[in-house]
């Protein structure tokens, strides 16, 4: 059962979308990499986030890294549990 790029199917998509960041950080065996890019081909839904996350993780890397200002960093530690 092939997907289309209107009706890809919600359980391989989940998984594909499970393992999507250790494919984007190259962490993933030759085989579950063959398997996210065949099912990219086939699932436009897909491949629209994969190229998303491809460019969001672009842009993030070019960003200049900012120290936190101090009273933000009060303010965080009040309200985030530890």
């Amino acid at each position: 059962m092939k997907s289309t790029g209107n009706k890809p199917l919600p359980g391989k998509c989940l998984a594909v979308f499970k393992k999507i960041s250790l494919y984007l950080d190259g962490e993933l065996e030759s085989q579950s990499c063959r398997e996210i890019r065949k099912h990219m081909e086939e699932c436009s839904r897909c491949k629209t986030c994969l190229t998303m996350l491809q460019r969001t993780l672009e842009i993030c890397r070019h960003l200049t890294p900012h120290e936190v200002p101090e009273h933000v960093q009060k303010r965080l530690h009040q309200i985030v549990p530890s």
